[in-house]
This record gives structure tokens, C-alpha cells and sequence, in this order.
């Protein structure tokens, strides 16, 4: 019987399971062996990630209170303050059980809650909270996505940002619009000259999408509905979303898969959240595996066209190079979509 990996050029999966990236093979032990998160080999590669770089060197550079570079909310510096190192540790599987992680989550939520419920962005150097007036969708997501990974859902900071992204998406219960930060529902947001912000909309449906669909509030099932409706109003393969600011075209980083993943969303991600949301066999997702599949080299790998190279605490992978994180992601979709 066909399976998903007769749609690739080559079997990258033996690639991907080597132990010399322990924590790609950890990742890849789950996502696509089916194995639990408590499997023996799958602990034994967590374990071995914790001690190698990346992970070794972001939590190298972590300031024994939790945070990185300076105190506060830690949105700056870009790519290397605190909100940054959190998302980037959960997004390469760092071990939830780990002291420096829960400290740092902490931190996090400590100093990144608004008075709005909505976790902020202030790149001061004060221990003091941002305004409300500073929550963006796109770095909502991704801290709610992490901490939830992390083990914090049950938290009641992180139950009032979940809460913030459901009500603004569906516009309901909000006091108040900001002209600097997300500025009405359905993912509006200042950052897109007011106009719903696909970006923003695929982080915050990554974040909603790690709670287990029993423990999710009927607010954030609808939040869900909603979003996932607005990223299939269009072809994810054109990715014309609404556009701001006088642009015609969407921004290249669209068709350039990356690893790790900051507030820049690609095509991947767009079906990477459908799929988690149960949607990966949805016939307007054809276009877009399709040019997922055309991507492949003739291994069947998949090159990191957005590494953040210089920018982050630690390079994770080279730039154009063949990428075991980028081939990963486009992995486990195409198991989730299936053999076609």
C-alpha cells in the first residue's frame, strides 16, 4: 500500500533519526515513528539534546533570574531576548522537566502579561509590565504555543492570554482597540496597516492548537473555527492574505522555509497548523503539498531558505543548506496529508 513517503525523491527519515543531531531525532522519533513522548529512545534523545548545542548554548546564555541579554519582557533584543529564547527552546524540543526552562517560564509569565490578558512585547530593560496596548497575535501565539509545550496550560496568566487571543479573533468582550499593536478582530493588527495579519493569525492558531481539544473553552473552538476559515479564504500556495502598506505582492519569506521560526510565517507553517487542526486532507490544500513536494532535492531534503544566521544566540542550522529541521516540518505534514 502507497504510503506518504513514495511522494518523496528519497527516504530522509534515516537522516533525521541520527544521533549525532539528538535533538532532530527526538523530534523525528514522535512526529514521524508515532513514538510517545515517554519512550525510552525518545527520553534518551531529549536527554542528549539538553548537553549539545543549540540548546546547550541558549541555555548558556540564560541569566540565573530567567531571563536573557536584559531583565523585563524581553522582546529585545530581537531574536536573542527572552520571549525569543522560549519560543526557540520549545520549538527545538528542549525538556520541559529542565530547571533553567520552568525559570524561564516563569519569567516569562511573571513579566509579559498585560492588564488585557494578552502576553505583550517591550524590549525596555524594567522589570515592569507592557501595555496592553503592546499584544500582537503573532508573539501571543508563540509564547501561548510554548508555554503550553512547556506544561504551564493549567497557569492562570496563561489561561488569560489563550483567553485574549479567542476574544479578540472573534471581537467579542474587547474594551478597546490599539492603533500599535492588534487593532480589531478577525487578526487585525497595527503591524499590517490595520488589515487582518495572516502571520499573526497562523501563530496564534499554533498556539490555541496545542490545547488538547477536550480542554479547549467553546471561545476558543469557535477562535479556532474562525482562523482556520481565514487561512483557507485564499490558496495558501499564493499566499495572498491581506496586505498592507501599499504592497501588491506577498513577502518573498512566504515561499522560503525556515528553521527556527520568529513572528515570520511561511507556507509550510500555513499547513503545518491546518494539519495539527485536523484539516491536512482538505482538497484546497493540494496546491500548496504540491509545491511543498517541489521543494524536495532529489534525497528527498529540504533546504532552509530562513535560518536567522547571526541573528540568534546560536546558528541551528546554515543557511541554503539541506535542513533536518525544515525537512522534518515538511515531513510530517505530508504524513498527516497522507499518500495523495
Amino acid at each position: 500500500m502507497p504510503g506518504w513517503r513514495d511522494r518523496l525523491r528519497g527516504d530522509p527519515v534515516p537522516w533525521l533519526l541520527e544521533p549525532a543531531d539528538p535533538a532532530v531525532r527526538a523530534a523525528a522519533l514522535q512526529r514521524l515513528e508515532g513514538r510517545p513522548p515517554d519512550a525510552a529512545d525518545v527520553v534518551e534523545a531529549r536527554a542528549a539534546a539538553m548537553a549539545v548545542d543549540p540548546i546547550r548554548a541558549i541555555l548558556a546564555a540564560q541569566d540565573p533570574a530567567g531571563w536573557w541579554q536584559r531583565p523585563g519582557p524581553g522582546y529585545g533584543p530581537k531574536y536573542t531576548g527572552t520571549v525569543w529564547q522560549v519560543v526557540f527552546l520549545d520549538q527545538l524540543g528542549a525538556d520541559p522537566d529542565d530547571e533553567r526552562i520552568q525559570r524561564a517560564c516563569e519569567y516569562v509569565l511573571t513579566w509579559c502579561p498585560t492588564s488585557s490578558g494578552g502576553l505583550g512585547a517591550a524590549g525596555g530593560s524594567r522589570e515592569r509590565h507592557p501595555p496592553p496596548s503592546a499584544v500582537i497575535h503573532c508573539l501571543n501565539g508563540n509564547l501561548v504555543r510554548a508555554l503550553v509545550g512547556f506544561g504551564r496550560l493549567d497557569d492562570p496568566r496563561l489561561q488569560a492570554a489563550v483567553d485574549w487571543a479567542a476574544r479578540t479573533i472573534l471581537g467579542e468582550d474587547v474594551d478597546r482597540w490599539y492603533a500599535s499593536g492588534t487593532c480589531g478582530p478577525g487578526f487585525a493588527c497595527a503591524a499590517n496597516e490595520g488589515r487582518p495579519c495572516a502571520w499573526g493569525a497562523v501563530k496564534e492558531l499554533l498556539g490555541l492548537a496545542r490545547i488538547p481539544p477536550e480542554r479547549r473553552t467553546p471561545r476558543v473552538t469557535a477562535a479556532v473555527t474562525a482562523g482556520v476559515e481565514f487561512l483557507l479564504s485564499t490558496d495558501p500556495a499564493r499566499a495572498d492574505y491581506p496586505m498592507g502598506w501599499g504592497n501588491t505582492v506577498p513577502s518573498r519569506s512566504w515561499f522560503r522555509p525556515g528553521f527556527p521560526s520568529g513572528y515570520v510565517t511561511d507556507v509550510l507553517q500555513v499547513l503545518e497548523v491546518l494539519a495539527e487542526l485536523g484539516h491536512a486532507h482538505d482538497p484546497r490544500l493540494v496546491p500548496a503539498l504540491e509545491w511543498l513536494l517541489s521543494l524536495q532535492d532529489g534525497d528527498g531534503r529540504w533546504r532552509n531558505q530562513y535560518a536567522y544566521n547571526g541573528k540568534t544566540t546560536v546558528d541551528v542550522e546554515r543557511q541554503g543548506r539541506p535542513s533536518k529541521w525544515v525537512t522534518l516540518r515538511a515531513c510530517a505534514v505530508l504524513r498527516a496529508a497522507g499518500p495523495g
